[in-house]
């Protein structure tokens, strides 16, 4: 079966397209990769997401139209992915922009994607699926993070009794860790900023999208002050499963946390202690689970600085996704993919040892009419490999 996955993050900045194939051997699932491509949003489309993101006010006419604006640039990614399949694909897999995650006390009371849909099925002829979250939220789930189910597939030990901790690590706009540990329930959550609040002081500092391959930050030193202002958070001490997003680490979480300290910090500074910042979460946390092996990919991947940074506090061993035959940067992609796959046969995509959910929930909804369910669905597999 063929599938195209695409993500828009929460960094906005542009929409990742994958095509694969997976074929089903027992209890094993084989994905092969067969391309990957990064679309770019131009300065417009950033804007116009920017403009929509809380804490801003918005209107329901600006709703719509950046709706049906993202559903024609998905419709087009979505043909490049029909294109790296080869011509044919059996549905997509367009998860939307989300502009809100609606969380109350700790408790998700709704999630907001973007990406209008039916353009997508009206451009490329087959199924979409779409709007992922809203089962898991409706099972008392978090909605997010839904990537987990990927990497608890992935890193399946061939012999699920032996071997220690491993974790894989997506480093977008939030930092999201999945944990795999023999014998015990996967666990999985958002554990804060990655590209964020990094991103957002590269806008008001530099003018720039990002701090490219973390220079700045190389150049700055950490400030103590904000960095323990910004350590501060109660989300971080709350327990998992939680979720988050830009509703909370935005331009003016930044902006209050800097009005709160006694003087200026240079930009480098700023830029040096969000660094610091991600860096010291995520290797709290994998310290927290005593994980071993870390598995990164995301965007961030490609910020040397922040790697460093991760390698020398995890106290794990980092490496990427590119290792096992899986581009980084698009592997967030390809598990919207595998995700459709699970949702075409019936199959459950959320965790609710990750989500908080009281089920498992098969996930989405279908663009035009999904595939008819004539036969009972297959047991869901225990192991993913990726064919090269």
């Amino acid at each position: 079966m063929k599938i195209v996955g695409l993500m828009s993050g929460t960094s906005y900045d542009g929409v990742d397209v994958v095509a694969a194939e997976f074929t089903r051997e027992g209890g094993t699932l084989r994905l092969r990769p067969l391309g990957h491509r990064g679309l770019d949003y131009d300065h417009g489309l950033r804007a116009e997401i920017g403009a929509l993101l809380p804490p801003a006010a918005t209107t329901i006419e600006a709703v719509c139209r950046l709706d049906n604006r993202l559903g024609e640039v998905f419709a087009e990614a979505a043909a490049v992915g029909v294109e790296l399949a080869g011509g044919t694909v059996d549905a997509v897999v367009s998860p939307g922009q989300t502009v809100f995650h609606w969380v109350e006390a700790g408790r998700v009371r709704g999630t907001l994607q973007l990406g209008a849909p039916a353009r997508v099925a009206a451009r490329v002829g087959v199924p979409v699926l779409h709007d992922l979250r809203s089962a898991d939220v409706a099972a008392g789930g978090q909605g997010a993070p839904l990537v987990p189910a990927f990497d608890a597939l992935l890193l399946a030990a061939p012999d699920p009794t032996a071997g220690a901790a491993r974790a894989a690590l997506n480093l977008g706009g939030i930092a999201n860790l999945t944990v795999v540990a023999p014998g015990q329930p996967v666990v999985g959550y958002d554990v804060g900023p990655a590209n964020a609040l990094l991103d957002a002081a590269a806008r008001r500092f530099l003018d720039r999208p990002c701090d490219l391959d973390g220079a700045r930050a190389a150049a700055g030193r950490v400030h103590p002050g904000l960095l323990a202002l910004l350590l501060d958070e109660p989300y971080y001490a709350a327990p998992a499963p939680k979720s988050t997003g830009k509703e909370l680490f935005h331009g003016g979480y930044l902006d209050a946390k800097l009005a709160a300290l006694a003087e200026p910090v240079a930009a480098d500074d700023v830029l040096a202690t969000l660094t610091e910042l991600t860096a010291r979460t995520v290797a709290d946390a994998c310290d927290r689970h005593r994980v071993t092996e870390v598995v990164a990919a995301g965007g961030g991947v490609r910020n040397g600085t922040l790697m460093r940074r991760l390698a020398a506090l995890a106290g794990a061993r980092l490496r990427t996704t590119d290792e096992l035959g899986l581009p980084a940067q698009a592997k967030e992609a390809y598990a919207f993919a595998l995700l459709g796959w699970l949702s075409w046969h019936g199959l459950p995509g959320a965790l609710p040892s990750v989500t908080g959910a009281t089920r498992a929930a098969v996930l989405g909804s279908w663009t035009p009419a999904g595939p008819a369910r004539t036969v009972a669905p297959p047991l869901p597999p225990r192991r993913l490999l990726i064919d090269a």
